[in-house]
């Protein structure tokens, strides 16, 4: 890596340090009026070990980014990493891990209980065909299966 930080904070850490699955704080901006984004990084797979696969990723960012708002209306946005590894949540005026924890973990459990993918269709969404409920649940299941791994992000 080179001595000079770079622009973009996930590309200053160490992918071959980190052990997936975790949730950390990944950064915290705040406006000229004074309201703070806290961006988390949602790490599911291993980096350069593992990544979802798209139809199940797309499903899965269709699903968290409906169902989280009904836990919280400090969600921001949550899209997808380009490497298919994770996800990143932005909150606005939401400085609490432990809530983000919940709020992650209540809406993976709606997940589970989904029996539609939201907005999957070609209207609503830019590659409708790309879609599975059932890889988004097995991502859930799995990475809920590891929820007190979520607070340990080196090995």
């Amino acid at each position: 890596m080179s001595e000079t930080p770079m622009n973009v904070e996930s590309f200053n850490l160490d992918h071959t340090r980190v052990k997936a699955p975790y949730v950390r704080l990944a950064g915290i901006k705040t406006g000229e009026n004074g309201d703070s984004i806290h961006k988390y990084d949602m790490r599911i797979c291993q980096p350069n070990k593992g990544h979802m696969e798209m139809p199940a990723l797309h499903s899965l960012e269709h699903l968290m980014a409906e169902l989280s708002r009904n836990h919280s209306d400090k969600v921001v946005d949550i899209s997808p990493m380009g490497c298919q590894t994770g996800f990143y949540i932005a909150m606005i005026n939401h400085d609490d891990y432990d809530g983000v924890l919940a709020l992650i973990e209540k809406t993976l459990q709606d997940i589970l209980a989904a029996e539609e993918v939201p907005a999957c269709t070609e209207m609503q969404c830019g590659w409708a065909a790309s879609h599975s409920l059932e890889g988004a649940q097995a991502l859930a299941r799995d990475f809920l299966a590891k929820r007190d791994e979520w607070h340990q992000v080196f090995a």
